[in-house]
C-alpha cells in the first residue's frame, strides 16, 4: 500500500514539473530529469511567430536548454510536424552540437557545418539546414525535439534524420522538447 502511494505522488510530482517557467517568463518544456528547452520566440504550446515560417523570413528560431545530464557529449536537435498530410514532415536535423554549447541563436544559415562543429542535416523539403513551418491548411503543431547523448554521432553533414537516429541509439541520455504551432 505504502509504495502504492509512493509511486502516485511521484507520477504527480512529474507531471506538474512537466512544464516550468523560465526565468524570462516563457514556458519551457522539461523532461523528468531537469532537462529543458524553450525559446525566447514562442512558449511552450504557442504559436510559432511568422518570421521562422516560409510565410515570413524562414530563420530558426533561438533555442536554448539546460540541466542536461552530466556524461553528455553532443547534441542533436529534430524539428517534426507530425500533423503533415504526409506524415510526420521533417524541418530541420542539426547534431554534433558541442556539449558545452547550451543555445543556437536566430537565423542559424544553411550552411552544413557550424563554427562550433555542429553539423546540419537534409531536412524534408530536401535541403540542408532549418525550413520554417508551411502547413498546407489548418493549425499544425511543430515539435523541436533535443537529444543529450553520451558521443558524437561522427556523421557527415547531409545526413538524413533516418541516419540520425539510427547513429542515436544506444546513446540518448535524455531528451525533451520544445512545442509550438503554426497556421496559415
Amino acid at each position: 500500500m505504502e509504495k502504492n502511494i509512493f509511486l502516485v505522488l511521484a507520477v504527480i510530482v512529474v507531471v506538474a514539473t512537466a512544464g516550468c517557467t523560465s526565468e524570462t517568463g516563457n514556458k519551457t518544456s522539461q523532461n523528468a530529469t531537469g532537462f529543458k528547452i524553450s525559446s525566447s520566440a514562442f512558449s511552450e504550446g504557442g504559436m510559432i511567430p511568422q518570421k521562422y515560417t516560409t510565410n515570413g523570413e524562414d530563420v530558426s528560431p533561438p533555442l536554448s536548454w539546460s540541466s542536461a545530464p552530466s556524461g553528455a557529449q553532443s547534441f542533436a536537435i529534430i524539428c517534426e510536424d507530425p500533423d503533415s498530410p504526409a506524415g510526420n514532415f521533417t524541418h530541420w536535423v542539426i547534431f554534433d552540437i558541442p556539449s558545452n554549447v547550451k543555445e543556437l541563436a536566430e537565423g542559424i544559415g544553411d550552411q552544413r557545418t557550424l563554427e562550433n562543429g555542429a553539423k546540419q542535416g537534409i531536412n524534408d523539403f530536401g535541403s540542408i539546414g532549418y525550413m520554417g513551418p508551411a502547413p498546407p491548411s489548418g493549425t499544425h503543431r511543430f515539435y523541436f525535439k533535443i537529444y543529450a547523448l553520451d558521443t558524437k554521432l561522427n556523421l557527415e553533414a547531409g545526413a538524413t534524420k533516418d541516419q540520425v537516429l539510427k547513429a542515436m541509439e544506444g546513446h540518448i541520455l535524455a531528451e525533451t522538447q520544445l512545442m509550438g504551432k503554426y497556421g496559415q
